[in-house]
C-alpha cells in the first residue's frame, strides 16, 4: 500500500512539475522559418517580423468566425500599428486566392495579406488545419500566445499592450 501511495505522489508531483513548466513558460518559442507570399507578389519572412509584436492570423473567406472577427482585428491592427504593431493575415490554401483578393479589397483590410497556396506556411505553424487560428509573436520573434477560434480581444488587447512595452 506504501509503494501505491509513493507512486500516486510521485505521478502528481511530475503532472504539477509539467504543468507549471508549460504555464511558467507561455509555450514560448520561436515563431518557424517562414515565407509569407502577399497579395501584391511580394514576400516576407519570418525574420522580418523582429522587432514588432505581431499578429499572425490563419483564416478563410468560407470561415463565418473568421469573417465575423475581422473587424475586431482591424480595429486592434489600427488601434496598436503605430506604436510597433503589425498584422499578417494568412489565407488557407484552400481559399481561392480570388475571393482573398476580393475580400481585402472589398473590407479595405489595412495589413498584410498573404496567400498560402502550397500549404507550407500552415503546416510550418504547427499544421493548422482549424481557422481561425491565430499567434501572436514577440519583439524578439518567440510565439507567445496562440488561438484557435476568435479570442478574447480585451484580454488580447491587455497582452499586446505588456509586449509592446518590453524592450
Amino acid at each position: 500500500m506504501g509503494i501505491k501511495h509513493w507512486a500516486v505522489g510521485a505521478a502528481l508531483v511530475a503532472f504539477a512539475g509539467v504543468g507549471a513548466f508549460v504555464y511558467l513558460d507561455a509555450g514560448r518559442s520561436a515563431a518557424p522559418e517562414s515565407t509569407f507570399v502577399l497579395l501584391d507578389g511580394s514576400r516576407q519572412t519570418t525574420a522580418d517580423l523582429r522587432g514588432k509584436v505581431t499578429l499572425v492570423n490563419f483564416w478563410a473567406t468560407s470561415c463565418t468566425t473568421c469573417v465575423a472577427e475581422m473587424p475586431e482585428i482591424i480595429a486592434t491592427h489600427n488601434k496598436y500599428h503605430a506604436k510597433g504593431f503589425d498584422t499578417l493575415a494568412v489565407a488557407m490554401s484552400y481559399d481561392p486566392p480570388s475571393y482573398v483578393v476580393n475580400f481585402a479589397e472589398s473590407r479595405k483590410l489595412p495589413f498584410k495579406v498573404a496567400l498560402d497556396n502550397t500549404g507550407a506556411v500552415a503546416k510550418a505553424w504547427g499544421d493548422v488545419r482549424l481557422t481561425p487560428s491565430t499567434f501572436i509573436v514577440n519583439k524578439r520573434g518567440e510565439i507567445v500566445k496562440s488561438y484557435v477560434g476568435a479570442p478574447d480581444f480585451t484580454q488580447l488587447h491587455q497582452l499586446i499592450e505588456k509586449l509592446l512595452a518590453e524592450t
